[in-house]
């Protein structure tokens, strides 16, 4: 059977994810917009939401950006990691940003743009421990 592009998209962020990663990968048929991947690097946890675009529209659906949204404003750590047109073009744009990336794909401003999966993962890191940082002051 032959796999979609998300799900070799998840593939590919499965074998790249760093060490000490752990991961789950939610199955979410019935909507509301939980996110498709929960991730706890070394203590530090945040959802990614895997998108696959041949343009430059990412298909965001309400439930996911009010959901987004909802966890950003209690103090969540998420975020849309995008596929672009090209496989070598990896964004990653804050789980806030969702209706930005509604309304204009990844034309909108991405937190970060990335070649590969590791370059994304290393630039990652920082990001998380700021964040945790900040949180607990």
């Amino acid at each position: 059977m032959s796999q979609g592009p998300e799900a070799r998209f998840w593939k590919s962020v499965r074998a790249n994810l760093p060490n000490k990663a752990f991961c789950t990968r939610i199955e979410n048929k019935h909507g509301g917009g939980v996110p498709d991947v929960h991730v706890v690097w070394e203590g530090l946890p945040f959802w990614l939401e895997l998108k696959v675009t041949k343009k430059h529209a990412i298909n965001v659906s309400p439930h996911q950006i009010a959901w987004h949204m909802a966890y950003h404003a209690r103090g969540g750590l998420s975020f849309f990691l995008v596929r672009g047109p090209s496989p070598k073009d990896i964004y990653l744009f804050g789980g806030a940003q969702g209706v930005d990336l509604l309304e204009n794909g990844v034309l909108c401003d991405p937190s970060a743009r990335f070649m590969d999966l590791e370059s994304c993962f290393a630039a990652l890191r920082p990001r998380l421990i700021d964040h945790y940082r900040s949180a607990s002051l």
